[in-house]
């Protein structure tokens, strides 16, 4: 993945798995090597951000990397019922599911219908110790972390952590140089 993030900031994409003959062998299995969980940001694709192609990555994508029931189902579905052996949960500089929930928690105002859900997902993550920016910079790394414990906390996950079957990574791409970096 860190390879293909390289060739995407030197604008020397491959676009690889995209033959004809790619595309028949997927009608019938797909062997991805990695579930990414990631926001919904359209500036953020994961397939062209780590340019990977067709069956090589199963994306799951929900503003602020926020984990429901259907998220969480459909990650363990990639590792339980496809043997992928890494999650990535990837954030993103300037996130505005992580900048909504800051700026209401700050605020105390209500956001909109379901938006609200997102940010009372997010909230835990709230980074108090710095200000402006750098709050919502901050945060966006520690729900990177957060959400990456509750999945490894997560029994079915976590058993196959234990035998070294599944890891579990944080990263954070930044819009401003389209660098993927690890989020410890």
């Amino acid at each position: 993945m860190a390879a293909g993030n390289r060739r995407w900031r030197a604008f020397r994409e491959r676009h690889p798995h995209e033959t004809p003959a790619t595309r028949k062998a997927l009608t019938t299995a797909q062997h991805p090597f990695a579930v990414v969980l990631g926001c919904i940001d359209s500036r953020v694709p994961p397939e062209l951000v780590f340019d990977q192609g067709l069956g090589d990555l199963m994306t799951v994508r929900t503003a602020g990397e926020v984990l429901d029931e259907a998220v969480l189902g459909s990650v363990a579905y990639g590792v339980l019922e496809l043997g992928i052996p890494l999650v990535v949960v990837l954030g993103h500089q300037s996130c505005g599911a992580v900048r909504a929930a800051v700026e209401a928690e700050k605020s105390g105002g209500r956001l909109p219908a379901h938006i609200q859900y997102l940010a009372d997902q997010i909230s835990p993550a709230i980074d108090h110790s710095v200000e402006g920016d750098a709050r919502i910079d901050a945060t966006v790394d520690a729900n990177v972390r957060l959400v990456r414990s509750r999945l490894a906390a997560e029994p079915d996950l976590a058993a196959r952590i234990s035998t070294g079957a599944l890891a579990i990574v944080g990263a954070r791409y930044e819009l401003t140089n389209q660098a993927v970096h690890r989020v410890s």
